[in-house]
């Protein structure tokens, strides 16, 4: 890996799962040019949660994220690439779904917004997450992979970027 391309942890959700969107939205992340590094479908447990969600635990909201996020299998994922952290949240679009731009996959495909999250006492169903900047990175990637599931190749973009 470059000093240019950086790894980032990235999610989708039991809702985005459920939905059957797995395919589309990895295809928006090879279609923008990411590699995927590692790739598994996980049922995450309350332990796991509890580790992804760790600086929200105790608060008010905290219990409808873990049901969320244990509520059915999570395709998780190492995303690999240039700009790789900002590149995955632009495209996410804003965890707000009814705030997130038409073209980003929240914008295009999540429809809950807080306040009927709220008024259901669930957690936001906005289908996806990508790590927030370096740091958590490499923190969720160690929560959510061992060091032998990652995986080391070169995409057809990178052999015509690098040679």
């Amino acid at each position: 890996m470059t000093d240019h391309v950086e790894q980032t942890l990235f999610l989708i959700k039991p809702d985005g799962v459920q939905r059957g969107l797995t395919g589309r939205i990895i295809q928006r992340l090879e279609d923008t040019g990411f590699k995927i590094a590692a790739a598994k479908m996980v049922w995450a447990d309350e332990d796991l949660a509890k580790d992804h969600y760790a600086e929200h635990v105790g608060k008010d909201f905290y219990d409808g994220l873990e049901a969320l996020l244990t509520s059915g299998p999570v395709m998780a994922m190492i995303v690999e690439g240039a700009s790789a952290i900002d590149k995955t949240r632009q495209l996410i679009g804003d965890t707000q779904p009814k705030q997130a731009q038409p073209g980003t996959i929240r914008g295009d495909f999540a429809s809950m917004d807080y306040d009927l999250a709220d008024a259901h006492g669930i957690g936001l169903k906005n289908l996806v997450h990508a790590s927030e900047d370096k740091e958590a990175a490499q923190e969720e990637i160690n929560i959510w992979f061992d060091e032998d599931e990652q995986h080391e190749y070169k995409t057809v973009h990178e052999q015509h970027t690098t040679q």
